[in-house]
């Protein structure tokens, strides 16, 4: 059964959800099967659509198209990654045909893009990563703002979550905050609200569900490896040919193809095109000593691979008990 507690915030009345849970808009991983879950659960699902690029076998129109249509009549939202549309307009003309509830930018300037989706009625988030792209973010229309920190799985920075959310709450607002990085329970939930957020944004937890994208053994790598096995690199990126702009590296499980071409991106940028080749089958194969598996350091915190509405559940239930036991624990109203 779903959880009927509900933890009211700014951005659960903003987005008219029950429970201020987002799913991160992975590329490759958050389709519209998880999204819609994570919208039953209360919570509002993102499909991430990435770079928009059809060669990574995500992300193209009819890709965006055909995810909505898993989530059903379930409100849902999108993801994209800002730079990568710069040349692949057409892809958030596509997305907002669908009528999302809500669509996400991160990595980038927002402003070409803020306007026509705030008109077509969704909801504009945009993830950050320093004080300053807040404060940017929020002065050209953002709505909704994440706060991430360099724990989350996948591209971010270097500013750690627990001080940078608190200060772009008070930098930002009225502007509503989500946190994310490194949450994967409730406990980190009731945390991020105590912070000053209205929400979380949560990626590698939700990885791990039934509903979501990516291949068995990457979900069966993420719930037997622990925070310490992560590393940020560019190795991933350089040999899938994409090329990430400072300051952005990528959190990911450590693995042989990382111990072996981590900081050596020149020499790994010689042997394409015939290392993305293999890359990309290793992908498909799921091969997890080459393959990348973007995951955030809340892994320890990861044992199964529930339903994602179930999901959901469980983190309100834990938030509530977290938040509920902190008065007789911590003032002394306990026995």
């Amino acid at each position: 059964m779903l959880s009927r507690m509900k933890l009211a915030t700014a951005i659960t009345r903003l987005l008219n959800i029950d429970h201020p849970i987002l799913l991160a808009p992975m590329g490759g991983v958050a389709g519209g099967a998880l999204a819609r879950e994570v919208s039953v659960g209360g919570g509002l699902g993102l499909i991430g659509a990435g770079y928009a690029d059809p060669a990574f076998g995500y992300g193209s129109d009819g890709w965006i198209r055909g995810e909505f249509d898993k989530a059903g009549d379930h409100a849902v939202g999108i993801g994209f990654i800002t730079w990568a549309l710069a040349e692949r307009p057409g892809a958030l003309d596509a997305a907002l045909e669908c009528r999302p509830r809500a669509v996400m930018l991160s990595f980038g300037d927002i402003e070409p893009y803020a306007a026509k989706i705030r008109e077509a009625g969704a909801t504009l988030i945009c993830q950050v990563q320093t004080l300053k792209d807040a404060r940017e973010a929020a002065a050209k229309g953002a709505q909704i703002i994440i706060a991430q920190g360099t724990e989350a799985g996948g591209h971010g920075a270097d500013r750690s979550t627990l001080p940078l959310v608190p200060a772009v709450v008070d930098a930002v607002a009225p502007v509503p905050v989500a946190a994310a990085g490194g949450v994967s329970d409730g406990r980190g939930l009731a945390a991020a609200l105590m912070l000053g957020a209205e929400a979380v944004l949560i990626g590698t937890r939700f990885f791990a569900t039934r509903e979501a994208l990516g291949h068995p053994n990457q979900k069966a790598l993420i719930e037997r490896t622990g925070g310490d096995r992560t590393l940020r690199t560019k190795a991933f990126d350089t040999a899938r040919g994409i090329a990430w702009p400072e300051p952005y590296t990528g959190r990911a499980i450590r693995n042989a193809f990382a111990e072996t071409w981590h900081d050596r991106d020149d020499e790994l940028r010689e042997r394409n095109p015939s290392m993305r080749e293999r890359f990309f089958e290793a992908l498909r194969e799921g091969d997890t000593e080459m393959a990348v598996t973007f995951a955030g350091e809340g892994l320890d915190l990861i044992a199964d691979s529930p339903g994602a509405a179930e999901l959901v559940a469980r983190i309100v239930r834990e938030a509530v008990d977290a938040l509920s036991g902190a008065a007789n624990r911590y003032l002394g109203q306990g026995p």
